[in-house]
């Protein structure tokens, strides 16, 4: 096959200050990739396709973390750490070829080798599918914060389910969102490793017995699970860290009773039953339904995982497969397991069981070690959110935790009733069971008396987690509560997906900040130099014409390069507020249409996320935002100047794409709503500018880069509680605002539905009556918050300056910065920069090269 000729960028990604590629490097790479396509794929250049050569891709870039990743164990198992285990129903972590690139510092010789083999390094990226084995911002944050954990230096290990289906994949038909399977697995995953050796019996449902003081767990329903490992690599320190996802397994008996009938076809389909449990992520509608299903993932997950945790615990030396510890009296030395958001909080019993039932602790040292092993995320504010179980339901499927739980109750409220003698209704608030609408497990309760710290993602969430949401829990154990503001790893969100503004940084402040991103600060310091600022300008607009560029392609969509890039994406959520995007949509192009030939700044609104298949309302906001979209985009008197774009299937990889084009970033929730974010985040870091609320993150965004430096509108969260305690009338901001009437009035009144009159009446409703994240209160600041961002993009030097103090601030939100929080003040060990030596370094030589490492030396045998 004959070489492509090499584009502008691809020549630009050859001179990359990553470096040039070592001749000998290359070399081996075209010979191992061939290998692969081989012996791994039976295939020869004749036959292969781009998917064949994708695999062998991604198998000869594997190969490279193999030595590293059974180095890493090995070290781990010699110094016996304490080891960190991060339990997450959900990991959302996009694609791995080009971050594990990146990460090993082969991105230049896999470049070069593919050129030198006639093939596009890009082409073959864009065929991996995403890993969405998550929803939205929960299952990214795991992603990042396995990316910071290794690039640390932690003993970590993420731990979670291996679904056969992730998030579904969008389709916009007809303006409405259609939902279909996300058969992520299809192709095979090059990345992972089955690993049946270590495959773990589940019990569900059974009876308990009382034989004397214990209590059995008998005639249960067996599933099996089975461990794929997967590697996570930290940034150049040669430490690969483990990702193991559980995967259900029917067990090898059939049922004899259809044997005895003769129904050997029977027998078999029902063990399909078993492994439904990993078969589909649920969808996230923030509102937990007691889906049996959903119980029977929770639990699986935990209890494959604990088992996995002692089996490794009480045999710390590697490759021994006998028990070296009898006892765990040092486990919480050795363990720190934390619980992302309730999902996981049935580890609580489950440790208990174990330690109690198994173990043959008592209680009170079993609860000893339990508390102190685990700590907990809250995620959420929304009450709705907050995960109760039936206890009817937790009586079938997992009677003996049910029973620990009540235990765990009891011992709980005595204590609570010391406290507060006489305080019935407190006692009733606190409660892990809730009485009231049927007996109930609040899993949230459950996670704050059986952890040793409670924290919350942002500033002002962790405050409003002491003030309101668990107030009673706070007046109790105030020294429980911390706060941990999330970060995103700028390995993925800077240097993976934006490389030109990453060349333009460090071409000024050097590369250090891909693991120290404070040092984005002396970007401060050339925030006036002009030849940085028509840098920083180029890069901006070459990623404008990429994102053109993959629309059109893709979607046929054709984008004004040159207007504002005005970017809406995440979950599709009443309170994130997408409508109130709408409705100032809706309001510039009445004024279009009212000044046809008025002076506006160009502008191209872009709004992505998924809605959950069940949420009705959410469903509605993208058909009438695709509605709207359908009408102003087909108006010949709006042109240019106004264009509204549906991002379909919005994901990490297209997340990769459109954060690095956007100008303007929306962050709109309602003040005390939103948790924290990390989208905000990603923008602040790639240079767009924020308009937003006091809600969340974007609280210590402002801090961090000044009030000069975003948007802010709309109410404050004292100002929000206020109006509700007055009686918030929604109505009377709509009989008092012109404009924000006649944006109603359409929507009502089917001007953006002429086929279907009738189609958003109930959104027009629910908007003058039952406005709860009130959006008409925070309508008139949020237009002339968007007047502002317009007068400041007609001054491109000013607004490029304001992104440069953007990006300059966002060392603090850099997920290196929060996992070394945790690490220190959660989980009690110490990050560390310690550089494993390479795979090919003797083993003789290992120990003096770790030393010389600590010392900020290279040792001869590198």
């Amino acid at each position: 096959m004959a070489a492509k000729p090499k584009s502008d960028v691809d020549k630009q990604k050859q001179i990359s200050v990553r470096g040039i590629a070592e001749v000998e490097d290359v070399a081996n790479f075209k010979t191992t990739f061939n290998r692969h396509l081989h012996y791994s794929l039976v295939k020869d250049r004749n036959v292969a396709t781009q998917r064949d050569y994708y695999i062998a891709l991604a198998h000869t870039v594997r190969d490279h973390l193999v030595g590293r990743w059974i180095r890493t164990q090995q070290y781990y198992y010699e110094k016996d750490p304490k080891r960190v285990y991060y339990l997450s129903l959900e990991y959302y972590i996009g694609r791995t070829l080009t971050n594990t690139m990146v990460n090993l510092g082969i991105q230049s010789q896999c470049d070069e080798a593919l050129y030198q083999l006639g093939l596009n390094i890009e082409e073959l990226e864009d065929i991996e599918l995403d890993a969405g084995l998550g929803n939205g911002g929960l299952g990214r944050l795991a992603a990042c914060f396995l990316d910071s954990m290794a690039t640390l230096g932690l003993a970590a290990y993420g731990y979670g389910i291996r679904y056969d289906y992730g998030i579904f994949s969008q389709k916009i038909r007809d303006g409405k969102q259609l939902e279909e399977p996300d058969d992520w697995l299809r192709f095979g995953n090059p990345w992972e490793k089955a690993r049946p050796e270590y495959t773990i019996p589940i019990n569900f449902y059974g009876h308990t017995e009382q034989r004397g003081d214990k209590t059995k767990w008998v005639n249960t329903t067996v599933v099996f699970a089975m461990p794929y490992d997967s590697p996570v690599p930290g940034y150049r320190n040669n430490t690969v860290n483990t990702m193991r996802l559980w995967s259900a397994k029917s067990p090898n008996s059939f049922d004899l009773s259809f044997f005895n009938d003769g129904d050997y076809i029977k027998a078999v389909l029902n063990r399909n039953e078993a492994e439904n449990i990993s078969r589909v992520l649920y969808p996230n509608d923030n509102i937990v339904e007691g889906k049996e299903l959903r119980l029977k993932q929770e639990y699986f997950m935990v209890a494959a995982t604990l088992q996995d945790i002692i089996r490794r615990f009480k045999s710390s030396r590697f490759g021994s497969k006998e028990k070296v510890r009898t006892s765990f009296d040092s486990f919480p030395d050795k363990v720190a397991l934390q619980l992302n958001d309730t999902h996981p909080a049935m580890a609580i019993p489950e440790l208990m069981r174990i330690f109690v039932d198994i173990e043959d602790l008592t209680w009170e040292k079993a609860w000893e070690l339990t508390v102190k092993s685990c700590a907990y995320t809250n995620h959420t504010i929304l009450p709705e959110a907050l995960e109760r179980w039936p206890v009817s339901m937790l009586e079938t499927v997992l009677p003996r935790h049910l029973q620990i739980i009540y235990e765990i109750n009891a011992r709980h409220l005595s204590r609570v009733a010391e406290m507060y003698p006489g305080d019935m209704d407190r006692l009733r608030r606190m409660s892990i069971v809730e009485e009231e609408g049927g007996k109930r497990i609040n899993m949230a309760h459950l996670c704050l008396v059986g952890t040793h710290v409670v924290n919350g993602v942002a500033a002002i969430h962790s405050k409003l987690l002491t003030t309101h949401v668990f107030k009673d829990f706070y007046e109790m154990q105030p020294e429980r509560f911390q706060n941990k503001t999330n970060g995103i790893t700028p390995r993925r969100w800077m240097l993976l997906c934006n490389l030109g503004l990453s060349e333009v940084i460090e071409e000024r402040i050097g590369d250090g900040w891909t693991t120290n991103l404070d040092q984005l600060r002396e970007l401060e310091t050339i925030v006036n130099d002009n030849n940085f600022i028509m840098a920083v300008q180029t890069v901006k607009q070459e990623n404008k014409m990429k994102l053109a560029a993959y629309l059109k392609k893709n979607h046929n969509i054709d984008l004004n390069t040159v207007s504002m890039f005005d970017v809406h994406v995440k979950r599709i959520h009443e309170y994130k507020r997408q409508l109130l995007n709408a409705l100032h949509i809706i309001t510039m192009y009445n004024r279009i249409k009212k000044n046809p030939n008025g002076v506006f700044v160009p502008r191209t609104v872009m709004i992505g996320g998924k809605a959950a298949p069940g949420y009705h309302t959410a469903k509605q906001i993208i058909y009438l935002i695709n509605c709207i979209g359908q009408v102003i985009n087909n108006d010949p008197i709006v042109g240019e100047r106004l264009k509204v774009v549906y991002l379909e299937n919005y994901r990490v990889s297209l997340a990769e794409k459109v954060i690095p084009a956007a100008d303007l970033s929306e962050q709109i929730s309602l003040a005390g709503t939103e948790a924290s974010g990390t989208g905000n985040m990603k923008f602040m870091l790639n240079g767009a500018l924020t308009i937003g609320t006091l809600d969340g993150a974007n609280v210590e965004m402002k801090e961090e880069m000044g009030d000069d430096n975003i948007f802010i509108f709309g109410m404050t969260v004292p100002q929000v509680e206020q109006l509700r305690h007055e009686g918030y009338n929604a109505k009377q901001y709509y009989d008092t605002n012109t404009e924000l009437k006649q944006a109603i009035d359409q929507i009502m009144g089917g001007f953006f539905s002429p086929h279907d009159p009738d189609a958003f009446k109930d959104l027009a409703n629910n908007l003058l009556y039952h406005d709860t994240y009130m959006l008409l209160a925070d309508y008139a600041d949020y237009i002339e918050a968007q007047d502002r961002v317009n007068k400041l993009f007609l001054k491109p030097k000013e607004w490029t300056q304001k992104c440069i103090m953007n990006i300059a601030a966002s060392g603090k939100f850099s997920s290196d910065r929060t996992i070394a929080e945790y690490a220190r003040e959660i989980w009690g060990v110490e990050p560390n920069d310690i550089k494993l030596p390479p795979p090919n370094v003797p083993p003789e030589f290992r120990e003096d090269a770790i030393n010389a490492s600590k010392e900020g030396q290279k040792h001869p045998s590198y």
